[in-house]
C-alpha cells in the first residue's frame, strides 16, 4: 500500500495511478493462476464460501459465530468435553467456568435485541452424567502372597 490519496484527487483516478505504477513495475506478471478462468462452484453459496475459506486458513469455524450462538455450543458440547476428565471437581470447575461466563455475557448489553440468549449448564446433572458414563473402577488386584523369608543366620549352604 502506498501514501494516501492526496487532496484534490478523485479516488478513482487515484486508484487508476496506482494500478498503472504497479503495472510499470512489474508487480502483476507471472502471479500464480494469471490467465486461468476464476474457480467458482456455481452451487456455492457465500456462507459455504465463508466456510472454506476458514478451514483452508486454519480458522475454527466456531469462533465466527456470535458470542451468543458460541456459548449455547459450547453448552451443548460440555458432556463431550466432561468425558474426556478424569476427576469430579474438574468436571464441576467447567461447568462452573460455563456458568460465570455466560452470566457475564447477560450482565453485557447485546448487540440486537433479537441476539441469541444462551442458558446456564446443570452442574449437577452434567456431573451425575460424567458419573453414570465413567468405567466402573477396576477391582485391585490382591498381593501375591510373599514367601516367608529366610533370615540370612539360618540359610544352609
Amino acid at each position: 500500500m502506498t501514501d494516501r490519496k492526496p487532496t484534490g484527487l478523485s479516488f478513482e483516478t487515484w486508484v487508476e495511478q496506482q494500478i498503472r505504477q504497479a503495472q510499470e513495475r512489474g508487480a502483476f506478471t507471472g502471479l500464480p493462476g494469471a490467465g486461468e478462468p476464476l474457480r467458482i462452484d456455481p452451487e456455492q453459496t457465500a456462507y459455504d464460501w465463508a466456510l472454506a475459506k476458514a478451514r483452508r486458513e486454519g480458522v475454527e469455524t466456531a469462533d465466527m459465530l456470535p458470542p451468543g450462538l458460541r456459548l449455547r455450543r459450547e453448552r451443548d458440547e460440555l458432556p463431550g468435553r466432561a468425558a474426556r476428565l478424569t476427576r469430579e471437581d474438574a468436571v464441576r470447575a467447567m461447568a462452573e467456568d460455563y456458568n460465570a461466563r455466560v452470566e457475564a455475557f447477560w450482565r453485557r448489553p447485546q448487540e440486537s435485541r433479537w441476539a441469541p440468549v444462551p442458558g446456564l449448564a446443570d452442574v449437577e446433572a452434567l456431573v451425575e452424567g460424567w458419573r453414570r458414563d465413567r468405567p466402573p473402577p477396576a477391582p485391585e488386584p490382591e498381593p501375591l502372597p510373599q514367601p516367608p523369608r529366610r533370615r540370612w543366620w539360618r540359610r544352609g549352604g
